[in-house]
């Protein structure tokens, strides 16, 4: 809620000024890539609700329709836009572009595999995609961690959580779709 109303120097922001004054697209796709990962998260957690899955199935399909579209034209590139101009060097950038490709990537597939009556590996790259999209908590959670316990430097920081804020998350799915397969 720090973003609104629309400010280009409110909180993360303010370490960004250069990519706000010197890009002149950097603050609307920002602002693109905030508004519509808001939803992604919202979405998700509603889509592996057994209930709304079992009860709802139209619910379901409306929000992972919307989730789709959201995230292959609005979340997705925007992240890969904003990815490329990330604190913490060309590392950190690596991350976030390899993040958003990932993200399209899964959730492209999801899609496409749903559309050929594929349930159990639709189900697996929506699982991939969400903790992607979740990646969006686990990076901060991961930052006041890391900042607590080590106190390290701004820039080492982004470098750490850049890469801790999705992969620790794509693993955990990668062991509950694994163990689904062998139940």
């Amino acid at each position: 809620m720090k973003y609104f109303p629309i400010s280009s120097n409110v909180a993360f922001l303010q370490i960004k000024q250069t990519e706000v004054m010197g890009i002149k697209p950097y603050l609307f796709v920002f602002y693109i890539h905030v508004c519509t990962s808001i939803f992604t998260l919202l979405a998700g957690f509603t889509q592996f609700n057994q209930n709304i899955l079992k009860q709802y199935s139209s619910i379901h399909r409306w929000i992972g329709k919307l989730y789709v579209f959201v995230v292959l034209f609005l979340a997705s590139p925007s992240g890969f836009f904003i990815g490329l101009f990330a604190n913490g060097g060309f590392f950190s950038k690596i991350s976030f572009v390899i993040l958003s490709i990932l993200w399209f990537y899964f959730t492209l597939k999801g899609f496409l595999l749903i559309k050929k009556s594929n349930i159990k590996s639709h189900k697996a790259f929506m699982m991939r995609s969400f903790a992607l999209a979740f990646s969006a908590i686990t990076l901060r959670l991961w930052k006041v961690i890391i900042v607590y316990l080590f106190h390290p430097a701004p820039m080492d920081v982004y470098q750490i959580i850049a890469w801790l804020g999705w992969i620790p998350n794509l693993l955990v799915i990668e062991y509950c779709i694994f163990k689904q397969k062998n139940k």
